[in-house]
């Protein structure tokens, strides 16, 4: 275990299509009580013990983080707990509104989602009425910030955004930031994934190869989850995360924390372990280690690699619920 993932909140301003649908995720939907949610205090606490046992990564992510209440006071607590990679996942937003205080507080990198540059296309995936021109924005404070390198998330859909790869590449190609482009996977229950909506690893590598010449590069450490690929001029490089069709279990090394602090060891996860009653119940730092630890030696989870006809049906929690 060298990553965790802390969900700081189950609510979103965007209702994407592949994690938050509208009509599942709509005016009426029950979304966790404030009471319920972590405190700022108890997930740096808990975040100390995760350290303890070897963490030496934390991302920030929800729902959307920026939308949690004064955040950068949280990643104040956290910048405190010594040499970790302290990172925040978002949709991008609220990015330029906060990145400065973030990056006072001790945030050093952000990871922004954006499916597409042309709005209309965008705006079918967000299903929020967001430009990109707010996106871009954020991108822009967070890397004036000092917030950088910069990675872009790109969810690929077939029929719904499979041609703005190209231009996507074509954007961030020259600028420093990281374009990594992920297959649209089956997490949670709601958003109606299909194999057939899949737009396959190979295929994007090719489509931007195609392009603009690629070169494969080897990961920088065990568990990366993304594939790495060098433009052949030298200018940057893309990343490609292929969970449905090149699975990669087995190096694993990432925990989630969710909002209300169950411990999930896997996205595909049907149960987590609760560590909230734990805190709240008085027990001692010795006691949460005990219990993280014998989560993480026990888990079992190989869904991607057994995705098979034995699968569909399984119960999964949703993505927006314990982060991406």
């Amino acid at each position: 275990m060298r990553d965790l993932r802390i969900s700081v909140t189950d609510r979103c301003n965007f209702r994407c299509v592949y994690c938050m649908p509208r009509e599942v995720f709509g005016a009426d939907h029950p979304f966790l009580d404030r009471s319920a949610i972590l405190t700022f205090e108890e997930i740096a606490r808990l975040a100390a013990v995760f350290r303890d046992l070897g963490v030496r990564k934390l991302r920030l992510t929800g729902g959307e983080p920026l939308v949690r209440k004064d955040l950068p006071a949280l990643v104040a607590l956290l910048s405190r707990l010594g040499d970790l990679d302290l990172t925040l996942t978002t949709n991008g937003s609220l990015l330029d509104r906060h990145a400065p205080a973030l990056a006072a507080a001790g945030l050093r990198r952000v990871t922004v989602s954006l499916d597409a540059l042309e709005d209309d296309v965008f705006r079918r995936m967000n299903d929020a009425d967001v430009p990109v021109s707010r996106v871009l924005a954020g991108i822009a404070a967070a890397e004036a910030a000092g917030l950088a390198p910069i990675k872009v998330n790109m969810v690929v859909k077939r029929g719904m955004n499979e041609e703005s790869i190209v231009s996507m590449a074509r954007h961030f190609r020259g600028t420093g930031h990281v374009l990594r482009f992920i297959e649209y996977m089956d997490v949670g229950t709601t958003n109606g994934w299909r194999m057939d909506d899949v737009v396959p690893a190979a295929e994007i590598v090719r489509r931007v190869h195609d392009a603009f010449p690629l070169e494969p590069l080897d990961r920088t450490y065990r568990g990366e989850v993304a594939e790495r690929w060098r433009y052949a001029d030298g200018r940057g490089e893309i990343g490609v995360i292929a969970s449905v069709t090149r699975a990669f279990c087995r190096d694993c090394t990432r925990a989630r924390l969710s909002a209300e602090g169950s411990l999930y060891t896997c996205l595909y996860a049907t149960q987590g372990t609760d560590l909230r009653a734990l805190l709240r119940g008085g027990a001692s730092d010795a006691d949460l280690a005990a219990t993280i630890r014998a989560a993480w030696r026990v888990r079992a989870d190989r869904y991607s690699e057994l995705r098979t006809a034995a699968t569909p049906g399984l119960p999964k929690i949703e993505m927006s619920y314990i982060g991406g």
